[in-house]
């Protein structure tokens, strides 16, 4: 395995670590989430270079597009709680209150 995998892998290791332990604040969260895509991007696109199987390579465009979309929505859901609530504690939202 070469250091590049095995630096990437680090990477989404710790952008799940960083989403574990901070996750009381939904930016924190959005940002290890973020994180988390653009490792698991660059990983899969240094694996089908190295495979040389170019039928996949549409795979990392459409983890990109579900990225942009993950990440639209969680800004929007960022700026709805942020001005109801005027704060983006994930403790202090009751999500089941209409």
């Amino acid at each position: 395995m070469s250091l590049v995998y095995v630096n990437v892998m680090i990477a989404f290791l710790i952008s799940l670590l960083g989403l574990l332990m901070y996750r009381s604040h939904l930016m924190s969260s959005l940002l290890c989430l973020e994180g988390m895509m653009l490792s698991l991007f660059i990983l899969g696109t240094i694996m089908i270079l190295n495979i040389h199987f170019t039928l996949a390579s549409m795979i990392p465009i459409i983890l990109l597009v579900f990225a942009a979309c993950e990440a639209a929505i969680g800004l929007s859901l960022l700026v709805m709680v942020s001005n109801t609530y005027g704060v983006d504690y994930v403790q202090n939202l009751n999500l089941l209150q209409c």
